[in-house]
């Protein structure tokens, strides 16, 4: 089970002393049953006058800071290690009943998946409608997981990855039309279709990295996005377009939602003259860590009671 130490860094310019407003921060790895957080330390400069973490409607892990005074920068640091568990694909297990599509999600399930099924962008000539029904056979022998590996991959060899900072996202039509965006760009057309389809899917904001040398993993040294998609005995498996994941073997995640907003490692407000502005640098490294750092008990997993986990 790997060991990895993840930094990110935002921090943001101003020409002139500007006053700062309240501050949504999602940069804390969620923790699971494949990924367990052994230390977290958030260090925001200037220090905040109020820090406080709440957990979302969706249960990632916000932190609000509030400021008071002028400054001319804003530096917001995140440094987490944690056990990381991959998953591969053949390890994804489907119930018999939806081994083939079409199904229907259970009636204990429905209630809860149905606003993960709902579409989020229009679609009057059903371009993105027509894109997913083209990996459904028509004889009736669609394989639940062959279909969306497909529609991963094929994202992935089609369309071309090219890095945009700028906020926001392409809507799904926009990125068929290109060819081309960001690994959110991907997500959402991907979320967008497998709903179409009738799947109940959601946004994942979070980190990648190689877990060898051999893989090709776009999307590192920034956050990155990809989909996590309910199958009855599996629950939420991850799918990740940009790089034809299927599993979450170099995925680490941080923040579900069922929209990309809802997911923003960092937003907030602040006053002063519109010129003031002067830009924004983003930095994300993930690394192995040394294991020498956490000891570990006499069953071999580590002992997180000797670490010191800040913020909750």
């Amino acid at each position: 089970m790997p060991l990895l130490t993840i930094r990110h860094a935002t921090e943001y310019r101003y020409k002139r002393l500007v006053s700062l407003g309240e501050h949504r921060i999602m940069m804390r790895p969620r923790e699971g049953f494949d990924q367990r957080l052994l230390s977290a330390q958030l260090v925001i400069e200037p220090e905040p006058t109020e820090l406080r973490w709440l957990h979302d409607v969706f249960g990632n892990s916000v932190a609000i800071a509030s400021f008071e005074g002028r400054t001319a920068s804003l530096t917001v640091t995140s440094e987490t290690t944690l056990e990381h568990a991959p998953l591969a694909q053949t390890q994804v297990d489907v119930e018999p009943y939806a081994r083939l599509f079409p199904f229907t999600y259970s009636a204990a399930d429905m209630p809860d998946l149905l606003r993960s099924i709902e579409r989020q962008h229009l679609d009057p000539e059903r371009v993105v409608d027509n894109w997913a029904r083209a990996f459904v056979q028509n004889d009736g022998n669609t394989e639940t997981i062959a279909l969306l590996t497909t529609m991963a991959t094929s994202i992935k060899r089609d369309f071309t990855y090219v890095p945009r900072h700028e906020k926001g996202t392409q809507s799904p039509i926009e990125t068929l039309k290109k060819r081309q965006g960001t690994c959110r760009d991907f997500a959402v057309l991907m979320i967008e279709a497998v709903r179409a389809l009738g799947f109940a899917a959601r946004f994942v904001s979070g980190y990648v990295y190689n877990p060898s040398r051999t893989e090709g993993v776009v999307g590192g040294g920034n956050t990155h996005a990809w989909v996590r998609i309910f199958l009855p005995g599996s629950g939420w498996v991850e799918f990740d377009p940009t790089n034809g994941i299927i599993g979450n073997r170099g995925l680490i995640r941080v923040a579900v939602a069922r929209d990309p907003y809802q997911a923003l490692p960092l937003s907030g407000t602040w006053f002063g003259l519109p010129t003031s502005f002067l830009g924004m640098e983003v930095t994300v490294d993930v690394h192995r860590a040394d294991a020498d750092q956490f000891p570990s008990n006499e069953h071999g997993a580590v002992n997180s009671r000797r670490l010191g986990i800040s913020g909750e």
